[in-house]
């Protein structure tokens, strides 16, 4: 299970956060040089549960239709915006700068 200061140990990490299945932000760590503050990673959250749920109807459709398994079930996704992404898997995730993101470590971390 992630653990919010581990996840901030990660370089360059912005922010860690942990919300409900609803989206609604639990816990969070911020550093001092984030642009992001409690309300903006609490619509974040809302936006990882919305997603993983699309992404989930189209894993299971796609096995469905396909008879292709393996998609199903979505564990986590990244968020890539402009200038940083949001990494997730479960109810957990980490804001990394987009030009010094290291990925798969943020996976590894949010796997452990």
């Amino acid at each position: 299970m992630a653990d919010l200061d581990r996840l901030m140990n990660l370089p360059y990490a912005l922010a860690a956060f942990q919300f409900s299945d609803r989206g609604e932000l639990m816990s969070s760590r911020i550093a001092d040089d984030c642009p992001l503050d409690d309300k903006a990673l609490d619509l974040l959250c809302h936006m990882c549960v919305a997603n993983t749920a699309i992404a989930t109807m189209q894993a299971r459709g796609w096995e469905r239709i396909t008879a292709t398994e393996g998609f199903y079930p979505i564990d986590g996704f990244t968020i890539v915006g402009f200038e940083w992404s949001a990494v997730t898997s479960g109810n957990f995730g980490v804001v990394l700068p987009n030009d010094q993101a290291d990925y798969q470590a943020a996976y590894d971390a949010l796997a452990d």
